[in-house]
């Protein structure tokens, strides 16, 4: 099957899945039977993805639909003391979507966790929401939760007539992959670690928004970025990054810091793109975040940011997945 036919048939595959926002489960209208999956699933990382694996075997085989039940934001809203980085993600809504219909899902059921809801005893959740979706398989991890009195899945197992799958931890060097791990792994910038544990590539959208222009008088222009998403954006640093403008993609080499250099007080990302000329102030572009180059400096004068720079550059033109070229 050739890129583009494969790019056909993952849209065939999003404009397929129904996603339905509910208020409660009242509001779910299935005829159909369901192998069920349960979870937040921030960032669908390849833990999340051996769920729907097994999910997807025991759809066809039973001939069922692959339906998923979760959440909009993070059930700690509402339970913590709220801090700004409580509305990031490790992916941003439609690329979240856009997983969930890569792995299959059939129904996409979205719920905002509320208090109202956080009430509900596991029993509760089972006669409501679980026979509302007409469930026949049940699939959660192996940490799974659920009810305010905090139920596992043998609890589960104990309640439900059909059957409940549980899904061990996937280990990455011995290590369980969470959505934990993977938010320190951005915020250390160890962003080809980030992309490994998910199994795809990390990302952030922006639009290109006015700079200082400082990298223009040097040599190195940049698109400035104002990010759109609620993502983790990496730690302060250069990066061997793709740049997605108009749908072509870019190499490019980004920066996340405060331009040290000149004064900066203002966090900045910016991105320069090689190979490319046009002004692209207001549109919306993605940054693949691919490697880590280095650590954010401040340099003694714009001569040598400059040399550094040309050094930088060619770090990420020679990068290839899995290179040796640091």
């Amino acid at each position: 099957m050739t890129y583009i036919n494969l790019i056909k048939c993952f849209y065939n595959r999003l404009e397929d899945m129904n996603i339905q926002q509910i208020n409660d489960a009242r509001s779910i209208k299935t005829t159909r039977d369901s192998v069920l999956v349960l979870g937040y699933f921030d960032g669908l990382h390849r833990g999340h993805k051996a769920l729907f694996d097994q999910a997807r075997e025991i759809a066809e085989r039973d001939q069922l639909e692959l339906t998923v039940l979760t959440f909009n934001e993070s059930p700690r809203l509402a339970f913590a003391r709220f801090t700004p980085e409580l509305l990031l993600n490790l992916t941003a809504p439609q690329k979240r979507y856009d997983k969930f219909a890569e792995y299959g899902v059939d129904n996409l059921y979205l719920i905002d966790f509320t208090s109202s809801f956080s009430k509900g005893s596991s029993k509760e959740f089972l006669e409501t929401y679980i026979k509302a979706l007409r469930a026949k398989t049940i699939v959660v991890g192996f940490d799974y939760k659920f009810g305010h009195d905090r139920k596992d899945a043998n609890y589960l197992s104990e309640i439900f007539d059909g059957q409940v799958i549980v899904v061990p931890e996937v280990q990455e060097n011995g290590e369980k992959i969470s959505s934990t791990r993977i938010r320190k792994e951005i915020l250390s910038g160890n962003v080809s670690e980030v992309n490994r544990l998910l199994g795809y590539e990390f990302s952030t959208k922006g639009i290109v928004v006015h700079g200082d222009a400082i990298g223009r008088s040097i040599g190195f222009p940049t698109a400035n970025l104002a990010v759109l998403d609620r993502v983790y954006t990496p730690g302060d640093g250069v990066y061997v990054t793709d740049i997605i403008v108009s749908g072509k993609r870019y190499r490019s080499m980004t920066s996340v810091g405060k331009n040290v250099t000149f004064g900066g007080q203002d966090l900045r990302l910016e991105a320069n793109i090689f190979d490319f000329q046009e002004d692209i102030y207001g549109e919306t572009v993605e940054i693949i975040w691919l490697d880590k180059i280095r650590g954010m400096e401040k340099f003694s004068s714009a001569d040598k940011l400059v040399e550094q720079l040309r050094n930088d550059k060619k770090i990420a033109q020679n990068w290839r997945k899995n290179s040796n070229v640091f």
